[in-house]
């Protein structure tokens, strides 16, 4: 799977390339219009039709579309908003190769079609729908019908993926061509894309060299050549040792869930470095996990002195205040692969610089939208897209960030980001980030680095989450990873 993510003008560029290199704009249209046939064709039965077309190249698509599922004996409709006469290059080109009527864009030009085809407006729309485009899309929303869209679903900014104005399509297929737009992985405009395939039109990978993009969407494609599967040779002490600061004795659980999830994410030991108070609560607890004991931010730096204790994760039910920041700094003056989640954020919340002060990778920050919004005020608001906030953040940090959320962004110090897909809703469960930062945190101890740990660690998660299913809680998910692992491993194989 290509896990490139492109902007509508790196689309362009890739667009030019093709050009460039001997296949004309043209010809591009026909094998994306010839292409999105095949793939309604691949997906439904023949059944009444309508393609809606627009004024441009994505009118023009429509044009090839309509032709070839009528060549496959489908019953077809066109509608135009605009005249024929108006069109031009390649969209008039095609139109000319239409051979059936060219209605006029209505409400009810819909009729009693089983299947509508947007072809009204792609990724290069700037301003919100109006007049009979707005209508015919408000009737078509209204409706049962299915709607495939071509590009993005029309109305939908193809870079920040939101609705342009109060009116888009609501789609059950998206198709579009090359690569995915950042509309196609960033919500709210990946649930209005419904299902999203990729067409390849004849644009050579080689156009990624020159476009070189630096946003991707979170798939094994991206970290699966780094991931550290056990060596037959090796031994658990080559696998890292991982370590869960824990909170007081009446907060221990989310220092648990971490640790578990570092078991289960690979690591060869893990610890729970416990207060004094919460070493009884903790080893009863706990079996494969270890129980290291310490007093203070002293107490655990003395315990970091340790080099095999190679990762660690602090925040999850550590208490907000001074106490937690001195440990923080601990951890990070230890050298250790740090993981700083929930409590350890949000206790530099009047002092973020601070923090950023001691920083370094290998480290991961894993704030959810609140905890984000503390440490680096304004950063969200003040960004288009939350790709650009988790950059911003990363570089503010100097390290990888993970930004939570239904469309959790990874985002690392040299510029790269990564958006996650596959995190099904039931996964915003009380506990599912403390296993997410213990995930990442035995990865980095297996010598992952720290973007490629926090995007391998996302993914994983929200995977153990969809073969759960409903009704997760957080102690269900490191269970899950032996199978998604083994699956992983099979995928990586094959």
């Amino acid at each position: 799977m290509n896990s490139e993510v492109l902007s509508v003008q790196q689309s362009y560029d890739a667009d030019r390339y093709a050009a460039a290199h001997g296949v004309p704009t043209l010809t591009l249209m026909e094998n994306a219009g010839a292409g999105a046939a095949r793939e309604i064709a691949r997906r439904w039965l023949p059944r009444k039709t309508v393609v809606l077309c627009g004024p441009g190249n994505n009118g023009g698509d429509g044009f090839v579309i309509a032709r070839h599922l009528k060549a496959m004996g489908w019953s077809v409709r066109l509608a135009l908003l605009g005249d024929v006469a108006a069109l031009k290059g390649d969209a008039a080109a095609m139109a000319q190769k239409w051979d059936g009527p060219v209605e006029t864009i209505a409400p009810d030009v819909l009729g009693d079609a089983a299947l509508v085809v947007d072809a009204l407006f792609g990724a290069g729309l700037s301003r919100p729908l109006s007049g009979a485009a707005k209508a015919v899309v408000k009737r078509l929303n209204a409706a049962a019908t299915e709607v495939v869209a071509i590009d993005v679903p029309s109305g939908l900014h193809g870079d920040l993926g939101k609705a342009l104005g109060d009116c888009c399509i609501d789609a059950d297929l998206t198709i579009t061509f090359f690569r995915k737009k950042p509309a196609h992985v960033l919500m709210p405009g990946r649930m209005l894309c419904g299902d999203v395939a990729v067409i390849d039109i004849g644009i050579a990978d080689a156009a990624l060299s020159s476009i070189r993009p630096n946003v991707f969407e979170n798939t094994p494609s991206l970290w699966g050549k780094v991931f550290p599967w056990p060596d037959p040779m090796g031994h658990k002490y080559g696998r890292g040792h991982a370590v869960a600061v824990s909170g007081p004795a009446h907060a221990t659980g989310a220092a648990r869930l971490a640790a578990r999830g570092a078991l289960r994410a690979g690591a060869g030991l893990v610890s729970v470095a416990s207060p004094q108070d919460a070493v009884i609560v903790n080893a009863t607890a706990l079996t494969a996990i270890m129980v290291k004991p310490f007093d203070g931010a002293a107490g655990l730096a003395s315990l970091l002195q340790d080099k095999r204790l190679n990762a660690v994760v602090i925040g999850p039910g550590c208490g907000v205040g001074q106490a937690t920041r001195d440990m923080v700094a601990a951890v990070l003056g230890s050298g250790a692969a740090a993981v700083l989640d929930a409590d350890a954020l949000t206790s530099f919340s009047e002092a973020p610089a601070t923090l950023f002060g001691q920083l370094r990778e290998p480290g991961v920050l894993t704030p959810h939208e609140g905890e984000f919004a503390r440490i680096f005020p304004g950063v969200l608001a003040q960004s288009s897209t939350r790709i650009e906030a988790a950059g911003v953040a990363a570089a503010t940090a100097h390290c990888t960030v993970l930004l939570k959320g239904p469309d959790s962004v990874i985002a690392g110090a040299d510029g790269r980001a990564a958006v996650c897909t596959n995190a099904p809703p039931w996964l915003a469960t009380a506990g599912a980030g403390d296993v997410l930062a213990g995930m990442i945190t035995g990865l980095l101890a297996q010598g992952m680095q720290s973007f490629e740990a926090a995007a391998a660690a996302a993914w994983l998660h929200g995977e153990a989450a969809r073969a759960f299913g409903p009704g997760l809680i957080a102690e269900d998910l490191p269970e899950q990873l032996p199978a998604v692992l083994a699956s992983l491993k099979g995928v990586l194989q094959n």
